[in-house]
Order: structure tokens, then C-alpha cells, then sequence
């Protein structure tokens, strides 16, 4: 099967032709006919590969703090090797896809051969023709959603959840501080809800986008009366800013300060610097918070690999139940993607579709053709054993991880 890869020491993005993914207990086969392309996040890590050593140990000190601590243990040379294995190992890409229920292990019943299901989750919703997918990572898509349609599905449960953090309601004022993919099906998600809906972006082009996603007030974040008009149209300062922003500045966390209430809220949903002034944060005495991915059940292995799903009556929202929401949004029509899925290219064209979102586009769609409708299996041939040997002592490794790598071979 084709699959989009890329090279963790260049950024480098090409097509590889790979085994396809064997069937496992807890999960189903999904052959892709869509994946969407998220020009933050994406973008963000394909940037970062494509950095010096130096600079990725200066942008991502996390990491470099790992290095050190299994050096200590392990010694530098076993450190090496190990940043070495993990910088020649092709990575996946994507984690919002769309397809057909080709294979459904013997323990999952909800899907079926046949179905069109919404995927979600990096190393399964990949950009690849057949994805194994675990049952909470995938959904059905209503009847009057399409499957191209149904590829934003993951990147619009984060929107969703960005939302549900900020605890609005209807009447209320919330200020989206970035106008991108997940900004711009933000600002859908609170209007659908009653909300009164102010979008604030460094680009003009992009601000006017906003208005047409449905914003009532739009503003460049440059603007010298950004703060007296969301006061003079809010009344009394947004009841919420939604930051869907990228950038390691603490800028959208200052302004969110700057145009909130007394007693307003920050829901940090995109990738930004979180430090403020404390003085502004004090005065109004205001909450930040963090929002975490696609919901809860994100980054639970209990949850997202074994299946094991959160009672509704304790846990309202998880990350599947999200996605079946933003689908629901989907079907009665109360969000418009159409604008978002102009730009698409074949899985073949993936570097092309990548170089795109430079040129400041929100998403870019994957077509898949020609896929398996089953999965394919793969083996080496065994070579026969040579003769035994006097004083020589052969030993065989079956799986080359970075286990294996690091410590074996």
C-alpha cells in the first residue's frame, strides 16, 4: 500500500509503497478515501525535522532533558545510538481520515465491513491507504455527511473541545484569537451554539475569511481599536477567548487578557506561549486552562488502545463521542467545510500537498484510489540454516526495534 513518510532528520515528505497493517484484536481496517492535512500541526513538525541538531535541542528542551536522563543511566554511547535509531526511522503523518470498514476484529461489534467511518489519532489516522484503527478512534458518518467531508472530522473534535472548555453559553461572547483551520471551525461551533462570535487574526485575508465563517466582528490583531470596539460590542469585554493561534510568542495570551471581563476565561487550544503579565491577570482575576487534544480518552492507552470507553454518566465528552458531535454539526448543516476542501491532491502528490500550506492554506486533502480491499500480509523468505559449525555459536533476532538496535545489534 502507499503511505505518506516522513525523514525526521530532513522534514523531507515522500510516498513509500509499505506493507499494509495486519488486522488485531479491539480495532478494524479502514481503507482510506480521504485524509486531511493540518497546516499547524503538521506544519509544526515537519518544521522542526527539518531543523539542525542544535536547533531541535533548542526548540524542544523536553527531549534533550530525555537524552540526558537515559545517558545517565545507560551511558552516552547507548544515548547516541538511541537519538541516532530515532532520527533514521521514517515517521508517520496525519491523524484525520475518512474511509471504508474493510476488516473488523472478532471483539468489536459497533462496525461492520462496509461502513463509512471517521478516524482519529496519530499512528492510526494515517495518511496511508489502509489504517488499523482502534474502536474509540473511529465513528460512523451520518448519511448526509460525505467522506470527504468526514476527514475534518478529528481536526473538528479539537475545535469542539477547545470549545467545551470554555464553559459559554448562549448569549455569551467569545473571542477566537486565530483564524486557521481549527479557528475558523471554531468560530462555526460557537455560533451553532448561541454565542456571539469575535475573531481576531494577524492577517487581513484571514480576517476576512472569519467574517465569512460567520463571525459577527472581525479584527486584525494590529488594529489600534481591537480593544474599545470588542468592549463597544460585547458590552462588557469577551466572556472567553479561545486562543487556536500558532506561535511560541505570549502575545494572544496578553491580548486574550486585555479584551476579557473581570472573571473571563483563556482556553489555550494552539500551540502558543503561556506566560502573561500578572498584574492584567490578577486584576481580572482570570482562569487559563489548557485544552487537551480531541477530548477525554486523548493520550489514555487504556481508552485509545483497549478499548476500554468512560461511562457517560461520569465522563459526558470524550474524544469519540466529539467526533460523533462534530458530525452531528456536519449533518444538519450547521457547520460549512465546503471552503476548507478545494484544495486536494493524490496520495502520490503528498509533498506537493505539504508545500501548499505554505502559501497559507488552511488544509489539504488526500484522495486514495486504487487501494487494497484487503489487508495484505508480507513475509522474507527464510533462508535454509547453513551446516553446525565447530566453535561458533550463531544466534537469531526476530523484530528490529530500537530495542533491538540500540542494545542487540
Amino acid at each position: 500500500m502507499l503511505a505518506l513518510l516522513s525523514d525526521r532528520k530532513s522534514g523531507e515528505v515522500s510516498t513509500y509503497d509499505i506493507p499494509a497493517p495486519e488486522l488485531r484484536p479491539g480495532g478494524i481496517l479502514v481503507r482510506t478515501e480521504y485524509s486531511a492535512i493540518s497546516a499547524g500541526t503538521e506544519r509544526a513538525t515537519l518544521d522542526l525535522s527539518s531543523k539542525s541538531l542544535f536547533a531541535k535541542a533548542k526548540a524542544r528542551p523536553d527531549l534533550v532533558k530525555q537524552v540526558f536522563e537515559y545517558a545517565r543511566q545507560n551511558g552516552l554511547r547507548a544515548a547516541y545510538d538511541k537519538v541516532r535509531s530515532k532520527l533514521d526511522t521514517l515517521t508517520t503523518l496525519g491523524y484525520s481520515s475518512a474511509g471504508e470498514v474493510i476488516a473488523v476484529a472478532d471483539d468489536v461489534h459497533e462496525f461492520r465491513p462496509g461502513d463509512r467511518v471517521a478516524c482519529g489519532g496519530g499512528t492510526y489516522a494515517n495518511h496511508a491507504e489502509v489504517n488499523f484503527v482502534p474502536r474509540n478512534l473511529a465513528v460512523h458518518i451520518p448519511s448526509q455527511v460525505s467522506t470527504l467531508a468526514a476527514s475534518l472530522t478529528t481536526i473538528g473534535a479539537i475545535a469542539l473541545q477547545g470549545f467545551r472548555q470554555a464553559e459559554v453559553r448562549i448569549g455569551e461572547t467569545v473571542a477566537v484569537i486565530g483564524a486557521g483551520l481549527v479557528g475558523v471551525l471554531t468560530i462555526q461551533i460557537a455560533r451553532a451554539a448561541g454565542c456571539r462570535v469575535v475573531s481576531v487574526d494577524l492577517s487581513p485575508e484571514r480576517v476576512g475569511r472569519a467574517r465569512r465563517f460567520g463571525a459577527h466582528l472581525a479584527l486584525v490583531a494590529t488594529d489600534p481599536a481591537l480593544e474599545s470596539g470588542i468592549k463597544d460590542f460585547s458590552r462588557y469585554g469577551a466572556d472567553a477567548a479561545i486562543l487556536t493561534a500558532a506561535t511560541p510568542s505570549t502575545e494572544p495570551v496578553e491580548m486574550a487578557a486585555s479584551i476579557l471581563r473581570d472573571r473571563g476565561r483563556i482556553i489555550v487550544v494552539g500551540d502558543v506561549g503561556i506566560g502573561a503579565s500578572r498584574s492584567n491577570m490578577y486584576s481580572k482575576e482570570l482562569s487559563l486552562a489548557l485544552s487537551r487534544s480531541y477530548g477525554p480518552g486523548r493520550y489514555d492507552p487504556q481508552y485509545e488502545e483497549r478499548g476500554m470507553d468512560y461511562p457517560i454518566g461520569y465522563v459526558r465528552w470524550t474524544e469519540r463521542r466529539n467526533m460523533e458531535a462534530f458530525l452531528d454539526l456536519l449533518a444538519t448543516e450547521q457547520i460549512n467545510v465546503a471552503p476548507l476542501l478545494e484544495c486536494r491532491h493524490s496520495i502520490n502528490q503528498g509533498a506537493r500537498a505539504y508545500a501548499d500550506l505554505k502559501d497559507g492554506l488552511y488544509t489539504a486533502i488526500l484522495e486514495y484510489s486504487g487501494a487494497p480491499t484487503t489487508s495484505e500480509t508480507s513475509a522474507s523468505a527464510i533462508a535454509a540454516a547453513r551446516p553446525r559449525l565447530d566453535n561458533e555459536v550463531r544466534v537469531g533476532c526476530i523484530g528490529a526495534g530500537s530495542f533491538a538496535i540500540s542494545f542487540i545489534f
